[in-house]
């Protein structure tokens, strides 16, 4: 994750970050699990662990736990998020979080062809500094993994350019918080978010302001990177939430 990036979260984003999902994690968790099912992801003959790179608050964390992975290392940048994950996962030994930056920690995580599962969901994809980052962390991935052992993606693709007013993108609002982005491009491969928070604290409102780069990841490009790493893509097309999503096995 790119410095601003981690930054941001610390300042804005990580305390807010379930209520952008919609502020309850039980559902969102199930239905990442159903997602996870219906793209093969599960405990190999030889292997129960699964890492989830970017846990966030525990949305794929707690998915992968249910789904009988006996052990769940969730890694992240922010200690606020993994305090979080913390609170949800109590009661749940097979959770084990993290700190750490998902393009290095890997390597120090676990053996070559441990891993029966990585996840790297909701956006941190886009988060790393370059595209090099992506290619070398699918490298770690496809080492990392077992054989039948699969990843999955999701983030959103930002290669399309918009203009205008179509820049400014709603992301949620309620009685006391609102939460907006607005988008620049100022290069081929980046895109500049810019998050405007107004929060109400009952007598009035207050305005957090903030931006951070995120990569454009193409679908087909990141298919390829996968192949290039000897990973088999067997999806690889739009799904909830208007996020792309991909999976991937090891044979």
């Amino acid at each position: 994750m790119t410095r601003a990036a981690a930054e941001h979260y610390e300042r804005i984003l990580a305390a807010n970050y379930t209520w952008m999902l919609g502020g309850d994690l039980a559902p969102i968790a199930a239905g990442q699990g159903e997602l996870l099912t219906g793209l093969g992801v599960a405990p190999t003959a030889t292997s129960a662990l699964a890492v989830d790179l970017g846990c966030g608050p525990g949305n794929q964390s707690l998915a992968l736990a249910g789904l009988g992975f006996g052990r769940v290392l969730a890694v992240d940048t922010s200690r606020i998020l993994l305090a979080e994950l913390a609170e949800h996962a109590a009661g749940l030994p097979a959770i084990e979080p993290v700190y750490g930056d998902i393009r290095k920690v890997l390597p120090e995580l676990a053996a070559p062809g441990e891993v029966a599962a990585v996840v790297c969901m909701g956006d941190t994809l886009t988060h790393l500094s370059t595209k090099d980052d992506v290619s070398a962390l699918l490298a770690e991935i496809a080492q990392a993994l077992a054989t039948g052992g699969r990843l999955v993606v999701t983030y959103r693709d930002l290669t399309e350019t918009l203009h205008g007013i179509d820049r400014f993108i709603p992301i949620r609002s309620t009685d006391d918080r609102v939460f907006t982005c607005f988008l620049e491009y100022p290069d081929d491969d980046t895109v500049l978010v810019h998050d405007l928070l107004h929060v109400h604290d009952g007598t009035g409102w207050t305005q957090h302001v903030g931006s951070y780069p995120k990569l454009r990841i193409a679908p087909t490009w990141l298919a390829e990177r996968c192949r290039d790493v000897g990973l088999t893509v067997e999806h690889n097309r739009t799904g909830a939430r208007g996020l792309q999503v991909l999976a991937a096995r090891k044979d």
